[in-house]
C-alpha cells in the first residue's frame, strides 16, 4: 500500500490489526489536536467488515494511516457502541469510540491508578479514585450488558502524558485517547497533556457504573474538543456567591469538560473583590465584609480550577457597569447613583440599561491611576492569559451627566473618542502585563459609542458577542478579530424568569400579550437545553472564518439568581452546550442529533445529581423509562 490518495477497492480488516492499529496510532495522534476527520477529503470506499459484510462508508483520510485509524474506530465495528440501553453513557459524547461487543466486567476492590506525578493532576486522579470505589452509579435505564467470563477484573489504569509540563492556556492540547481490554487486568489512558488526562480520567469515571462497580471492556476511545475555549460565566457582583458555590459550579464544569470559568467578579452593583492595592474598593463597594473575595479566595478558587482543569477568567468591566467604585472613589464616577431612567424621558435618554448607574471618566487621571493598580493585581491573583476589560453598554446620558464631560464634548469632542482614549490608556499596559484583552463586541460595535479598530491590535484583542446571533459572529471574524461566542438568543441562562423592576404596568394586564407573556425579561423566552444544544456557533461562516471562533460561553446573569437556584439555573442546560462544543451537535451523516441526545442527557443530569450537582429535570422519570414514548413524530 502506498501513501497516497486511495482509490475506490475492498479493504478486508482483521480486528486484530484495528486494535494493534489503534495502539500505534495513539502518539501520532496525541502529537497535536487539529486531526479533525470530517474536515479532510471525503471518498466512499467499499469495504467487507470483519464479519464478511460488504458495505459502503464514507471513509476521512488524509493519509494511509489515518485511514486505518478511521476505518478501525468508526466504521468497522456496529452502532450498539452508543446505545443507551448498554453501559456507554458518556457526556459530551466522545468524537470517537469503539467497543465491537458490548462486555463488561468488575473493577477490582484493590483497582488503582498508575501515573506520573504532576502538581495538578495528583489531586485528580485521588479525587477520581475516591470517585470511582464509591459511586457505584445505578443508571436509570439498566444496561443490558454481559460480564464476561474470560475478562479480569480490572486492577489499573495506566496513565501516560506525553507533556507533562504544558500550561493550563488557551489551545492547550486536551487529546486523550483511552482503552480497556478484555484480555488483561490492566486499562491505559494516553493523553497529549495532563488536563487531557483529566478529561480522560472523567470519561473513564463515566464509564463505571453498579454495585459491585463494572466497566466496559475491549473498549477504545480517541477524544478532543472540537473548540478549545469551553465557558460558563457567573455575574458575582448583581448577588453574592459563595466560594463553596464557585468551587462547585467548577467541579460541575470539569465533570462536563468544559474549561473557562468567566468571572465576572464587579459591576455597579457591588465590587467584592478585595484588591490588595486598593481595599477601600471592596470595603465600601461591596455589600458587606461577609461577602467579600479575599486574596486566599481567589488563590483557592485558581487552584481548585487548575486541579479540575478549568482556567479562572477574571473580567473587571470598566468604564461602565462601574458604579460601585463611586462607593470609594466618587470622583472617579461618572452619574453614580443617579436614577437609571428619569421619569418623562426618552429611553435613548436613560443613565443606565438598568437600575445601577455608573462609568469612569475617561478625563480623570485618578481613574487610570486607580485602574492600573486593579489591574496589576488581578494579574498577579489570576495566573490566566486572558484578561476581561468588559468595555459593554456605554450609556451616552451616564457620560454626559458629568460637567467635565460635558466641556470637553462642547469643545468638539465626541464620545466615542472618550472610549478611545480609556482603551489607548489601558489595553497597553494590559498587554505589557502578557495578557491578552477580551472585551465584550460593544467596544468595537455599538451603534453609539465604539473605538476605531486601529485601537484594538488583534493580535492582542478577542471580542466576545452577546447580541444578534450569528450575525455579529460574523461581523467579528471578518474584522479580523478572534470570537467568543455568547449570544444571548441562546446562550443567556437568566433570560425568561420575568423582569425584577418594581412598578412595572406591563404585568398588570387581564388579556395576552405584550412581554410578560413571554416570560417578561428582555431576553425571553427561556433558553431550554434543545435551543442550546442546537446553536452552531459558526453558522453561516466560511471555513476560514470560522477558525476565528475560539469558542462560546453560557452566562448567567445575577439579577435574578443566587446561590439558592445556582445549580439548576446552570444544569444541566450548559451541558448541552458542552456537548456541542466538544464533539458537535450532529451524527455522522450531519444529522442534529438532539433526539438521541435526549435520553442520554436524562441519565447525565441525574447522574450529576447523585454527584452532589442540583441540576432541573428535563423530563418525567417516565419518559426515561419508556423510550421514544415523549417524542413527537410530528411537527409543530
Amino acid at each position: 500500500m502506498q501513501n497516497s490518495k486511495w482509490k475506490e477497492n475492498k479493504v478486508n480488516w482483521d480486528s486484530n490489526q484495528c486494535i494493534e492499529s489503534f495502539r500505534a496510532l495513539i502518539p501520532l495522534f496525541l502529537n497535536g489536536s487539529n486531526f479533525k476527520p470530517q474536515s479532510v477529503e471525503t471518498k466512499a470506499i467499499e469495504m467487507t467488515s470483519c464479519a464478511g459484510k460488504s458495505k459502503m462508508f464514507q471513509v476521512f483520510f488524509p493519509s494511509i494511516s489515518k485511514f486505518a485509524f478511521i476505518v478501525c474506530l468508526t466504521l468497522l465495528f456496529p452502532p450498539p457502541t452508543l446505545s443507551l440501553r448498554s453501559a456507554i453513557n458518556v457526556w459530551p459524547k466522545p468524537r470517537l469510540i469503539l467497543w465491537p461487543k458490548p462486555l463488561a466486567t468488575f473493577i477490582s476492590p484493590n483497582f488503582t491508578f498508575s501515573f506520573p506525578s504532576h502538581q495538578h493532576l495528583t489531586p485528580a486522579v485521588n479525587r477520581y479514585l475516591r470517585l470511582i470505589q464509591t459511586e457505584h452509579h445505578h443508571p436509570l435505564v439498566t444496561p443490558s450488558v454481559n460480564i464476561s467470563t474470560s475478562s479480569p477484573p480490572l486492577e489499573t489504569l495506566i496513565i501516560n502524558i506525553i507533556d507533562l509540563t504544558a500550561p493550563l492556556q488557551h489551545g492547550v492540547n486536551e487529546t486523550y485517547a483511552l482503552s480497556i481490554s478484555d484480555v488483561v487486568a490492566t486499562a491505559n489512558l494516553t493523553a497529549a497533556t495532563p488536563w487531557g488526562a483529566m478529561r480522560g480520567l472523567e470519561t473513564f469515571s463515566q464509564l463505571v457504573w453498579g454495585d459491585p462497580s463494572a466497566v466496559p471492556v475491549g473498549l477504545y476511545v480517541w477524544d478532543a474538543p472540537l473548540f478549545a475555549h469551553r465557558g460558563v460565566l457567573l455575574d458575582t457582583s448583581r448577588n453574592y456567591y459563595g466560594v463553596e458555590d464557585i468551587l462547585r459550579t467548577i467541579e460541575a464544569m470539569s465533570a462536563n469538560k468544559l474549561n473557562v470559568f468567566h468571572w465576572h467578579i464587579t459591576d455597579s452593583h457591588s465590587f467584592p473583590l478585595m484588591v490588595p492595592s486598593e481595599p477601600e474598593l471592596a470595603a465600601k463597594g461591596s455589600y458587606g465584609a461577609d461577602m467579600i473575595y479575599l486574596p486566599s479566595d481567589v488563590t483557592r478558587i485558581v487552584q481548585f480550577g487548575l486541579e479540575h482543569g478549568v482556567r479562572v477568567l477574571p473580567e473587571i468591566d470598566s468604564p461602565g457597569h462601574t458604579g460601585s467604585w463611586a462607593e470609594a472613589y466618587p470622583e472617579i464616577v461618572t452619574c453614580a447613583n443617579m436614577f437609571w431612567w428619569p421619569a418623562g424621558s426618552q429611553w435613548a435618554d436613560r443613565i443606565a440599561s438598568e437600575p445601577g448607574t455608573g462609568h469612569l471618566n475617561p478625563l480623570n487621571p485618578k481613574t487610570y491611576q486607580v485602574l492600573k493598580n486593579i489591574i496589576c493585581d488581578v494579574a498577579i491573583l489570576f495566573p490566566e492569559t486572558f484578561y476581561h476589560g468588559g468595555s459593554d453598554e456605554i450609556i451616552p446620558g451616564c457620560w454626559k451627566a458629568d460637567p467635565t464631560i460635558q466641556s470637553f464634548l462642547s469643545n468638539g469632542g465626541t464620545l466615542s473618542q472618550l472610549l478611545e482614549t480609556f482603551v489607548n490608556s489601558t489595553l497597553p499596559y494590559i498587554i505589557s502585563l502578557n495578557r491578552t484583552a477580551v472585551y465584550w463586541e460593544d467596544v468595537l460595535f455599538d451603534d453609539n459609542v465604539k473605538v476605531d479598530s486601529s485601537f484594538l491590535p488583534r493580535e492582542h484583542t478577542i471580542l466576545q458577542t452577546w447580541n444578534n446571533g450569528s450575525n455579529n459572529t460574523k461581523k467579528i471574524v471578518e474584522a479580523g478579530y478572534r470570537a467568543i461566542v455568547s449570544s444571548s438568543e441562546f446562550y443567556y441562562l437568566d433570560c425568561g424568569h420575568g423582569g425584577f423592576l418594581g412598578n412595572d404596568t406591563q404585568y398588570d394586564q387581564q388579556t395576552t400579550g405584550g412581554n410578560s407573556g413571554n416570560g417578561g425579561s428582555w431576553c425571553a423566552p427561556f433558553k431550554t437545553w434543545q435551543t442550546i444544544y442546537n446553536y452552531d456557533i459558526t453558522y453561516g461562516l466560511s471555513e476560514d472564518e470560522a477558525k476565528l471562533v475560539l469558542g462560546g460561553e453560557v452566562a448567567l446573569w445575577s439579577e435574578q439568581a443566587d446561590p439558592t437556584v445556582l445549580d439548576a439555573r446552570i444544569w444541566p442546560r450548559a451541558s448541552a452546550m458542552a456537548e456541542t462544543l466538544w464533539s458537535g451537535n450532529r451524527d455522522r451523516t450531519g444529522k442534529k442529533r438532539y433526539a438521541e441526545a435526549t435520553d442520554r442527557l436524562n441519565e447525565w443530569r441525574y447522574r450529576m445529581v447523585r454527584r452532589g450537582i442540583k441540576a432541573e429535570p428535563i423530563q418525567p422519570l417516565w419518559c426515561v423509562r419508556n423510550p421514544g414514548m415523549c417524542d413527537t413524530v410530528s411537527s409543530f
